[in-house]
């Protein structure tokens, strides 16, 4: 499984823990507050904060929550003002790491995030020293057992999907990012339930990864995700299931 989908469907699965910390909202409450900064609060004319209100629904964010985030962004309401940064490296065995940012202060993050690379067997690089490994689309993983392939094949194809993937126990849809909404809602529309659904960076090759070094690649991934600046974190790193169950 490619590091992209292997540690989104890791997040999900931990997800309520996250959620516990307050992790999951504080970050969805900056991504939906930059959004609608940049690109205004109407949900419909804002494709950014449409993606960003859907992921906060999904983890049960509270109505209210969502509105005071959008109306800080618009300035209807005083907040903090975060500002977008992003980094790349790599981490233990060369694997390409992009790291995406939503800061108050990129002096603070850049140092956090430099110390996190070197502590778990990696390093900061330059820009641009990965970022070719990727390129923006759309993700939506759905498990085997809750779809049939052929069925799943005809609908996304028709709503506009690039590709069917199958991944060991998944299939992964992959979509051209302004595809994404019309290829979901079709999915959605037939009850078919999905473990991921969002736009990212997909890498276009991986780095398989085995033993210590997968386990450093791990930590380095909850690492940098536990920080509260960092808003995502993309990697190409390929771990199979048997050596993700011989970790756990």
């Amino acid at each position: 499984m490619s590091g992209h989908n292997k540690w989104s469907s890791i997040k999900h699965k931990k997800g309520a823990a996250d959620a516990k910390r307050g992790k999951v909202f504080s970050k969805l409450i900056k991504e939906i507050t930059v959004a609608a900064r940049m690109g205004g609060g109407d949900i419909e004319g804002n494709p950014r904060l449409r993606s960003a209100v859907n992921a906060a629904k999904a983890e049960n964010m509270p109505k209210d929550n969502i509105e005071r985030a959008i109306k800080k962004g618009t300035g209807e309401l005083e907040g903090t003002s975060y500002e977008e940064a992003n980094y790349e490296g790599y981490g233990p065995g060369g694997v390409a790491v992009l790291v995406d940012c939503l800061t108050d202060n990129k002096n603070r993050t850049v140092a956090e995030i430099k110390h996190l690379f070197e502590r778990h067997g990696g390093n900061l690089g330059e820009p641009g020293c990965v970022s070719w490994i990727f390129e923006k689309k759309g993700l939506i993983v759905i498990e085997k057992d809750n779809v049939d392939e052929d069925q799943l094949m005809d609908l996304a194809l028709e709503a506009g999907a690039d590709d069917i993937r199958e991944d060991e126990g998944e299939f992964e849809v992959i979509t051209e990012p302004s595809a994404f909404d019309s290829v979901k809602r079709a999915i959605d529309e037939k009850g078919i339930a999905c473990s991921l659904a969002e736009n990212g960076m997909v890498p276009k090759n991986t780095v398989k990864l085995e033993g210590k070094k997968a386990q450093q690649m791990l930590n380095l991934m909850e690492a940098l995700e536990d920080n509260d600046d960092i808003s995502h974190v993309y990697a190409n790193f390929d771990i199979s299931d048997e050596v993700m169950e011989a970790l756990s």
